[in-house]
């Protein structure tokens, strides 16, 4: 139930975490898929479940970190 939760919101708040401090979307949405995919390599997504709730979390994450850099290009 855990990794459900962390699944939903991880990736998320990884991509807008990462695209605040690389000032580009993009760049974050690749380090999150790249953490994503040594996770699945070590083994810690055990469930369909999970990755399909990453995948998802990270779709989510980039289309929010795109509406805030258009906020912030708007704003300056």
């Amino acid at each position: 139930m855990l990794k459900l939760v962390l699944a939903a919101f991880v990736p998320f708040l990884l991509v807008l975490f990462f695209t605040r401090v690389t000032y580009n979307h993009y760049v974050g949405t690749l380090l999150t898929a790249a953490l994503l995919i040594a996770s699945y390599y070590a083994g810690h997504m055990n469930t369909i479940y999970v990755a399909i709730l990453d995948v998802v979390s990270l779709i989510a994450g980039f289309i929010v970190a795109n509406k805030m850099k258009e906020n912030v290009k708007k704003s300056t």
